[in-house]
């Protein structure tokens, strides 16, 4: 059976795919696609990894031939998928919706293995934040492939690994200085030494891979959201449509019928940015405010019209209380977040 390594990483990832990438053989006898959170800026990962790796390095580019022996990266802002036609698998790169507010996104990669090639894929998370893989990992698992966790104990950000632990029934918890060995020795074993392929998922529903796979591809409807979810009262912080729960076991998450798709974790600290962001707006409109009733109340000064000066006095002082007030609450929220990151 052919075999496919796929890795996702994130805030450490680098020094960490050195390593890994630098313990394989010349001939290892599997491809190895990786995505890390680029998102669309310039990205000089395969030249620093081909300086330390004996298998060629470099970007994916769309449609070429899934081959053993070779490193594909996922470009900047490019989900990288894999795809199958009859005999031929291959590589497709989709600007599609951000996943995780990430493009190129983990889960989209590992899935596609997932359904691609089944047993024979292995899914590795290594360092970062949030939770990006997870449900990327259970779908590899869910086809009977194999899932490795980098220790979190020893990554740069432990919430990727520690969230895939959580969730996901994980074959391999390692160092990172032994997830290269023990791809070699996996790939070398004549059968896959997975579990029995799952005909259920942990969702509860057989094709659940394959309906986020067609999300993500762009080439679905709102039916094939209405299988695999149920309608929430949040909206989708990208586009402002609807948000769907997906019947799911965990981690909590949620898809729009555009594409996007957000673990809780990750809306979470979206919805946390917008609220400190309009927060902030509103203390500028309050500093602006507060400088207009102190113009007036000069202008009014100037006239002889006291009353006025104390009434614009009054409102500017609101504004400035006002203005501490929304100052007070993003300190308070910063130290939570602090104390929550501790």
């Amino acid at each position: 059976m052919s075999r496919i390594v796929v890795i996702g990483g994130s805030l450490g990832a680098i020094n960490a795919l050195k390593v890994i990438l630098a313990s394989l053989p010349e001939d290892f006898p599997a491809a190895i696609l990786i995505v890390t959170h680029i998102g669309s800026n310039r990205s000089m990962l395969p030249q620093i990894l081909q300086k330390i790796s004996a298998l060629p390095v470099r970007h994916a580019t769309d449609g070429e031939p899934i081959t053993p022996g070779r490193v594909l990266l996922a470009p900047p802002d490019e989900h990288l998928t894999v795809v199958t036609a009859g005999e031929r698998v291959y590589a497709r790169l989709v600007h599609g919706a951000k996943e995780n507010h990430c493009r190129p996104a983990i889960d989209p990669l590992f899935r596609s293995a997932a359904a691609a090639f089944g047993t024979g894929a292995i899914g590795v998370v290594l360092t970062g934040y949030l939770d990006d893989g997870t449900v990327g990992l259970q779908a590899v698992k869910a086809r009977g492939g194999i899932a490795i966790v980098q220790d979190p104990a020893e990554a740069e950000a432990p919430d990727m690994p520690a969230s895939a632990l959580k969730h996901v029934g994980v074959d391999r918890k390692l160092g990172v200085r032994e997830i290269g060995p023990a791809l070699v020795e996996l790939i070398s074993a004549s059968v896959p030494p997975s579990g029995v392929l799952h005909e259920h998922s942990a969702f509860g529903i057989p094709d659940w891979i394959d309906i986020e796979n067609r999300l993500t591809g762009r080439d679905s409807d709102m039916n094939d959201l209405e299988q695999i979810g149920e309608p929430s009262s949040l909206t989708c912080p990208e586009c402002h449509g609807a948000l769907w729960e997906i019947r799911h076991s965990g981690p909590v998450r949620y898809r729009c019928h555009t594409g996007h798709a957000f673990t809780a974790k990750v809306l979470e600290a979206l919805q946390s940015t917008a609220v400190e962001d309009a927060i902030w707006g509103a203390i500028r409109a309050l500093h602006e405010q507060e400088r207009l009733f102190s113009k007036m109340s000069e202008k009014a000064l100037q006239s002889g019209n006291n009353e006025s000066v104390a009434e614009y006095q009054a409102k500017a002082a609101q504004a400035q209380a006002h203005s501490k007030s929304l100052r007070d609450v993003i300190g308070t929220k910063a130290l939570i977040v602090k104390h929550e990151t501790i």
